[in-house]
C-alpha cells in the first residue's frame, strides 16, 4: 500500500489560509483598473479626480485607526493640515521637489501625531473625541494668527512645485497632478493593506474587539495604539501634502472642524475597517456633494442630508461594508448542505 501523506498541522492549514486571504483578489485589481483608467474616460475632471484620491487616502489613514484600532477622534484634519502646511511652506521657499515634500510631511505629521498621541490615548471614547477636536481647533488657531507664516484667512501663496522626476510639469488640466497622485495613493494603500493583514494588524483587531483579553495574552496595548495613531498621521500628511502640490495653494481649511467631519461622513458612507470604505465613500461624497451644489446651489445641503439619512438607515455598514456582508451571506448559504 502506498503510505499517506501526513495530514497538514492546524498551523499550517492557518498560515495556508492567511496568505489566501492576503492576495490580492481580481475585484481589487479591478478596482484600480478602474480607478486609473479614469484619466482616459474622464480627461475633463481629472482636478476633481485627483481630489477623490487625496480624500481616499484621507480616508484610508482614520480607518486605520478608528475601524482597526478602535481610536475615536474628531480632529484629524490636524494632521492632514500639519501635512499641507509642510509640503507648501518647503516648496514656497525653494524646494518644490515634489516625492522629498511628501517624504517632510509624513515626518512632520507622524511627529505631531507621536506627541498628541500621549494625551490623546489617556481616556475613553468621549476623552478621545473631545481632545482630538481640541487639538485640531488649537492648530486651526495657530495657523489663523501666524499670518506671516501661513498666510492666515488669504492662504499660503506662492508655492511652486517642480516637475515630476524632473520630467512631468503639474499642468491646469491635471494630467501630471492625477497620475502622480494615483501613484502615490497605490503604493500607499498596497503599504496599509500588507500592515493591517500582518499579525500587527491582527493585534490591533483584537485591542478594538476586546482589549481585556487582548491585553491578557501579552499584547502591548498602549505601544501598539501609539503606532497605528502615528502611522495614520503620518498617512493624512501625505493626503494633505498631495493637495498642495496638486493645487499649490494652502488654504485654512484644511486644519477646519468641517474637514473633520467631512472625513468622518465619507468613511460611514463608504464603510469601515474595510480599506476600501475610505475611497467609495470619498468618491460618493465629493460627486454627489459636486452634482448638488451644481443643480441646487442654495440648499443642496439638504438633499446631501437626505442621501446620509437613506445611506445610514439602508446601509448600515456603508457601501462596501454591506457588499461584504452580502457576499459572505452568499457563501454562507451556498456553503450549507
Amino acid at each position: 500500500m502506498t503510505p499517506q501523506a501526513p495530514a497538514p498541522t492546524s498551523a499550517s492549514s492557518s498560515v495556508a489560509r492567511l496568505a489566501r486571504r492576503e492576495r490580492w483578489k481580481p475585484g481589487e485589481l479591478v478596482f484600480w483598473l478602474a480607478v486609473g483608467s479614469a484619466y482616459f474616460v474622464f480627461p475633463q475632471n481629472l482636478v476633481l479626480a485627483t481630489q477623490v484620491l487625496v480624500a481616499g487616502l484621507f480616508a484610508l489613514s482614520l480607518d486605520l485607526i478608528l475601524g482597526y484600532a478602535g481610536i475615536v477622534t474628531l480632529g484629524h484634519a490636524a494632521f492632514f493640515g500639519v501635512g499641507a502646511y509642510t509640503a507648501g511652506l518647503i516648496a514656497k521657499h525653494g524646494w518644490g521637489e515634489p516625492f522629498s515634500g511628501l517624504l517632510c510631511a509624513a515626518v512632520v505629521s507622524a511627529f505631531v501625531g507621536w506627541i498628541t498621541s500621549f494625551l490623546v490615548l489617556r481616556g475613553g471614547d468621549l476623552a478621545r473625541l473631545m481632545t482630538t477636536l481640541g487639538i485640531a481647533s488649537l492648530l486651526y488657531e495657530i495657523a489663523n494668527r501666524a499670518t506671516v507664516v501661513t498666510g492666515g484667512v488669504d492662504g499660503l501663496q506662492g508655492v511652486e512645485m517642480a516637475k515630476v522626476l524632473g520630467i512631468f510639469p503639474f499642468d491646469l488640466y491635471g494630467r501630471t497632478g492625477f497620475v502622480y497622485t494615483f501613484a502615490v495613493v497605490l503604493l500607499l494603500f498596497a503599504a496599509a493593506r500588507a500592515w493591517i493583514g500582518s499579525p500587527y494588524g491582527l493585534s490591533l483587531r483584537t485591542i478594538r474587539e476586546n482589549p481585556v483579553r487582548a491585553r491578557a495574552i501579552g499584547v502591548p496595548l498602549q505601544r501598539r495604539l501609539v503606532t497605528a495613531y502615528v502611522v495614520a498621521a503620518a498617512i493624512a500628511g501625505v493626503a494633505g501634502a498631495l493637495l498642495t502640490q496638486t493645487t499649490q495653494f494652502v488654504g485654512l481649511d484644511v486644519l477646519s472642524f468641517q474637514r473633520s467631519a467631512d472625513l468622518l461622513i465619507m468613511l460611514i458612507v463608504g464603510g469601515t475597517a474595510t480599506l476600501y470604505g475610505g475611497f467609495v465613500g470619498a468618491a460618493l461624497f465629493i460627486v454627489v456633494q459636486d452634482r448638488l451644489a451644481s443643480v441646487d446651489p442654495v440648499y443642496w445641503l439638504f438633499w446631501l442630508g437626505v442621501l446620509l439619512i437613506a445611506t445610514t438607515l439602508f446601509l448600515r455598514r456603508g457601501v462596501v461594508g454591506s457588499l461584504m456582508a452580502w457576499r459572505d451571506a452568499r457563501r454562507a448559504a451556498a456553503a450549507r448542505p
